[in-house]
């Protein structure tokens, strides 16, 4: 764990803190993960905010919660037997179960990466 140092500013010491230099792809699941945290777990968005490690966790949860949908998708629409040959003679039909299909596969990610994780 990260030192944290103090500076005296009269009567009182401020932590020092400081902004990463790295940049950092929050994302749609990140920025879910981050809320969840702060509003239901504030203790641990506290103590990852602290010591630096907040970013780099949100970070990766946008990485793995996208990485599961492009692995997820093609595999349940394939599942599922949905084809190009269906996109081509029935589009609508196509959409609407693609769209099922992403859905389902976004309640999974949810559930297991953005909002799971503190079960006892």
């Amino acid at each position: 764990m990260k030192e944290i140092d103090y500076v005296k500013c009269g009567d009182y010491y401020i932590p020092a803190l400081t902004v990463p230099d790295k940049r950092y792809n929050i994302g749609k699941y990140g920025m879910l993960r981050r809320t969840f945290l702060q509003k239901h777990h504030n203790a641990i968005y506290s103590v990852m905010m602290m010591n630096g490690t907040l970013l780099q966790h949100i970070e990766d949860v946008n990485k793995l919660c996208c990485e599961e949908l492009d692995r997820l998708i093609p595999a349940m629409a394939k599942n599922e037997g949905i084809t190009e040959a269906l996109k081509s003679s029935n589009q609508m039909e196509w959409v609407r179960r693609m769209n099922g299909i992403r859905n389902c596969a976004e309640e999974f990610v949810y559930q297991n990466y953005v909002y799971g994780g503190f079960e006892n």
